[in-house]
């Protein structure tokens, strides 16, 4: 026996409900028939007693099937996916794919390195299903008996969470084995004593002092490094579109990357928004002499003596911009001096001979860019101006990373108190 209710979804759009019984005791399967536009009332009499005919024999026949029997099938299709999903294979084909929408390039090709160089060797043929809590816990504890780094670890940690949260949402697995992983932490010998490694104002002057006698692409840049506070990425994603020489200022909106398979490619800076920084006048005119001689043989030449510098990395380079995505030319640092985009390691292998040329312990661009931050803040910058001059999502970054190593700041902010409270005011 079959009944009809006419009925309507949420947006206005009438149905019928067609329900069939099977018998007392027996789930009754149902489907919905949409009214076609534009049919007059008695076609769609006779279509819909036509419809329900033929679905009242589907049922008897056994063609049919209710909603909770279709879940059912679903469910039991998903654990034969699953049950043929390895850890490997679930990683390849559905995991990774995935994070080509909600990942950065820069970001899947550090998830593969994870997963090529710890996961797959030690879970990559396991049954996806049969993975336990156990398993990866005692992969993390191998690793760390290895000697790898906390960091390392918690990389791992952070994949394999993603990994099987994404398993477990898809209904590949009935549970999720990381809910009962702790953690990595960092060992005793591991733990920092001091906040961010950074350089003092003495040390900084001597690095500057240093610089002015390399060429003046490694000059402006090292001097822009620490005027400004900003990313290698950024620094090197910088075209002269977005630099204003009469204002002294620049924009920065461009992140230059690399990995393996993209090659030197442009993506947004990390916080996902560009914004302008104002520059000292010094680098200013460094600048200014940089984009005059980067059009001369001069510039040309101390390009190429730098590009010979790091061993031949030069021709790395440009193999490397040939797959660039849309990088183009217009670059302020170069390694030729002729626009083309510089390859992102290039100024940390320089800054290390650098470094060892000058005396200069673990210099490398990231340090510079905690240096501004440490001795602006040491010296009475506002955490919201020197926030938004590195360019971090939100000022509580700034907070966690750089407030601690303010001693001096402190100090001055308890004789401040001290002195309002002797002196009777407010």
């Amino acid at each position: 026996m079959a009944w009809v209710s006419l009925k309507k979804t949420k947006k206005g759009k009438e149905f019928y409900m067609i329900r069939v019984s099977l018998g007392r005791g027996k789930e009754s399967p149902s489907m919905r028939w949409y009214v076609p536009e534009g049919m007059s009332k008695r076609a769609v009499e006779r279509e819909l007693a036509r419809v329900t005919a033929d679905f009242e024999r589907r049922c008897r026949e056994g063609e049919a099937i209710t909603r909770r029997q279709r879940q059912a099938v679903q469910q039991r299709r998903r654990e034969e996916e699953a049950a043929r999903h390895t850890v490997r294979s679930f990683a390849e084909n559905v995991f990774m794919p995935a994070l080509t929408v909600t990942a950065s390039e820069r970001s899947r090709c550090n998830y593969r390195n994870v997963l090529g160089c710890h996961v797959y060797p030690a879970l990559g043929e396991i049954p996806l299903a049969e993975v336990s809590s156990q398993q990866i816990s005692a992969l993390l504890l191998k690793k760390q008996a290895a000697g790898l780094k906390a960091g390392t670890r918690i990389k791992i940690y952070t994949v394999l969470c993603s990994l099987f949260k994404r398993a477990f949402q898809g209904e590949y697995i009935a549970s999720d084995p990381m809910a009962r992983v702790a953690r990595p932490k960092p060992a005793k010998s591991e733990m920092r004593q001091t906040g961010v490694q950074a350089f003092d104002g003495k040390e900084l002057r001597y690095i500057l002092e240093c610089a002015r006698k390399e060429p003046i692409l490694w000059e402006a840049m090292i001097n822009l490094m620490v005027d400004s506070g900003c990313r290698r990425g950024e620094i090197l994603g910088l075209k002269w579109d977005c630099v204003d020489l009469e204002e002294g200022s620049l924009l920065i909106c461009r992140n230059l990357c690399y990995t393996p398979e993209a090659g030197i490619y442009l993506d947004t800076p990390k916080s996902g928004k560009s914004r302008k920084i104002w520059l000292s006048p010094e680098v200013t005119e460094l600048l200014r002499r940089l984009k005059q001689e980067s059009g001369s043989e001069g510039g040309r030449d101390s390009g190429r003596e730098s590009g010979k510098a790091e061993g031949g990395r030069a021709a790395e380079d440009v193999k490397a911009a040939e797959g660039a995505i849309a990088a183009g030319g217009g670059f302020v640092f170069s390694a030729d001096g002729d626009g083309s985009p510089m390859h992102p390691d290039t100024p940390t292998r320089h800054f290390a001979r650098f470094g060892k040329k000058y005396g200069i312990e673990d210099f490398h661009p990231h340090k510079l860019r905690h240096s501004f931050a440490s001795v602006a803040i040491r010296s009475g910058a506002d955490i919201a101006s020197v926030s938004e001059k590195l360019g971090h999502a939100d000022k509580a970054i700034t907070l966690r990373i750089y407030t601690h190593s303010n001693e001096e700041g402190q100090k001055r902010a308890g004789a401040i108190f001290r002195e309002a409270l002797m002196g009777g005011e407010n």
